[in-house]
């Protein structure tokens, strides 16, 4: 690898005393340039056959001076780093090999400065493409603190106890708590906005002007306090943001992939996400269109590691419970298989906890978008050991959400046994097991107690046939459309049929209705709820016309 050292040696001006009728004396003591600027590069991980370093792009950088009482770096991604000691270790994330300039200036006495310039060329193969879609939106996105959720600030423990050192279990705040008083409120007014530039992503932070500061670190907005509070602080200016793969005690966890993502964002030029704890690093935990979870290690206190939850939804703390804005939706307009990009599918028999009798498959009998509907069919008929065949469609792993209305307008399948629902479940089953990650039932319907419509959410102390539950008798649900609705909010759960309120319960923060949930369409048959399937059955359809999500 070449490399160019080019040195320009900034020339001394000069100083011009003046003298009047009363002679002066003006002392600046000695200015001299720093002489003999020197870099070097190491390549982290460069060996014969690995020239260009191990991949993670990053770069020991080494710079001295004679007479220099101070450095900074400069580079040609956009970034910089002040270096008191003249060391920086650099990571570069541009995937492939590629070529950076980098700028050493070394500051003598009187801001006199000599500055040096070196080429390295290095590799870096870490990219997450599908996390800065989730910030940016593939342009730009505005993210706020998610500050009706319970745990939106929190604080835990950051050692080797794999049980422990993942989540807030030291502390986490209550829905709205830094509203409660002016000493803490700026940091609901935080705006976020993640965007693209060219490749390159980038962040602004608008604070409104004041920071909410942790206490051991009020010095840098020129204060002291001996409790967290909001200060003066500029935090304005465009950050450049890297990712890298995280290096935090989580990854040395035997359930880190489910506890973290494994990414993490490195902001330049002192950028923070709101709360100033003296970190510039956050790892990404958890992640979708509309809501993420990070986690930093305090600077000062390594023992320590804050976790910020967000949203792209405002705080609100009295919100009107609607929403209106259209954020994901399936028209279901394009014949053929369900869209894959936003559709899953579970697939096999076993009764699903429920005894219930069908098999289910992606085979197009069973489940087809048709005509401008999709259409889940069961149908009697031998399926992979079972008696009935039907689908389960799930946006597990596609789309998941936290708040919002639903609507889904469907006709539903008719005969004695037929179970079809229209319900979600909490995104984080696969660790917090059912019925603790919260189930919402927007729509079930028994074929043996026609055109009940039942609404029911399924939690703790509320599972199975002890689901909390309401239900209203609507006429021809399965030879009609109707609109099956959720709102759920903060404040509460409300399940509709046609603008009809059939369900409403209270949502607080002992309820795990404050997370994401990810949509589930499918047709049981029989089982414990279903009950017994009419002999005389043969085939019968959901049939849904549209699935929308507001926020």
């Amino acid at each position: 690898m070449n490399k160019k050292i080019i040195i320009k040696i900034v020339s001394l001006f000069t100083i011009l005393l003046m003298a009047s009728c009363q002679k002066d004396d003006f002392t600046f003591g000695d200015i001299t340039a720093p002489t003999n600027i020197q870099i070097t590069a190491e390549i982290v991980g460069k060996t014969a056959s690995t020239p260009y370093g191990d991949g993670s792009g990053t770069v020991k950088l080494v710079v001295k001076a004679d007479n220099a009482i101070s450095y900074k770096f400069v580079f040609s991604d956009g970034t910089s780093e002040n270096s008191p000691n003249g060391k920086f270790d650099k990571r570069f994330t541009k995937t492939a090999v590629n070529t950076y300039t980098v700028t050493a200036i070394a500051y003598g006495k009187g801001g006199i400065a000599t500055n040096a310039t070196i080429e390295v060329e290095v590799l870096s193969d870490f990219s997450d493409p599908e996390a800065v879609q989730f910030l940016t939106g593939g342009t730009s996105k505005k993210w706020y603190w998610s500050a009706s959720e319970p745990g939106h600030l929190g604080v835990g423990q950051n050692d080797g106890d794999a049980t422990k050192n993942y989540y807030a279990n030291y502390y986490q705040a209550a829905a709205f708590e830094k509203a409660g008083s002016p000493a803490s409120s700026c940091l609901y007014e935080n705006v976020l906005t993640f965007s693209l530039d060219g490749e390159q992503l980038k962040f602004e932070l608008d604070n409104g002007g004041s920071t909410f500061f942790n206490a051991a670190f009020a010095s840098v907005a020129g204060g002291s306090s001996p409790d967290d509070a909001c200060l003066a602080y500029d935090a304005s200016g465009v950050k450049t943001v890297s990712l890298s793969p995280s290096e935090s005690v989580v990854m040395s966890n035997p359930n880190h992939a489910t506890q973290t993502r494994g990414t993490t964002m490195n902001f330049s030029n002192g950028g923070f996400m709101g709360y100033y704890i003296g970190q510039t690093s956050y790892e990404i935990l958890s992640i979708t269109a509309n809501r993420m979870t990070v986690r930093a290690v305090m600077g000062g206190n390594p023992a320590l590691a804050w976790y910020h939850t967000f949203t792209t939804t405002p705080p609100v703390q009295n919100p009107v419970t609607d929403y209106t804005n259209l954020v994901w939706s399936d028209e279901f307009n394009t014949d053929g298989a369900p869209d894959a990009a936003k559709w899953g599918y579970d697939l096999g028999n076993g009764g699903f906890g429920n005894n219930e009798k069908q098999n289910y498959t992606n085979a197009a009998a069973n489940v087809i978008v048709q005509g401008g509907n999709l259409k889940i069919t069961a149908k009697k008929e031998a399926s992979g050991g079972s008696d009935y065949s039907s689908a389960r469609l799930k946006s597990d792993g596609k789309y998941a959400f936290t708040y919002g209305k639903v609507e889904v307008r469907a006709k539903l399948p008719i005969g004695g046994g037929t179970w079809p629902a229209i319900w979600m479940l909490g995104q984080n089953y696969a660790t917090n097991a059912w019925p603790a990650c919260g189930e919402i039932d927007i729509m079930e319907h028994v074929g043996n107690n026609q055109n009940v419509i039942l609404g029911t959410l399924h939690y703790p102390g509320h599972s199975g046939g002890n689901g909390n539950s309401g239900s209203k008798t609507i006429a021809n649900v399965s030879t009609e459309f109707h609109v099956y609705k959720t709102i759920w909010s903060p404040s509460s759960v409300k399940i509709y049929v046609d603008d009809q309120l059939i369900h409403s319960v209270p949502n607080d923060a002992s309820l795990p209705f404050n997370k994401s949930f990810f949509l589930i369409l499918n047709v049981a048959m029989g089982g414990t709820f279903g009950g017994n399937i009419d002999p005389a059955f043969t085939q019968s359809s959901m049939e849904i016309d549209y699935v929308r999500v507001y926020q």
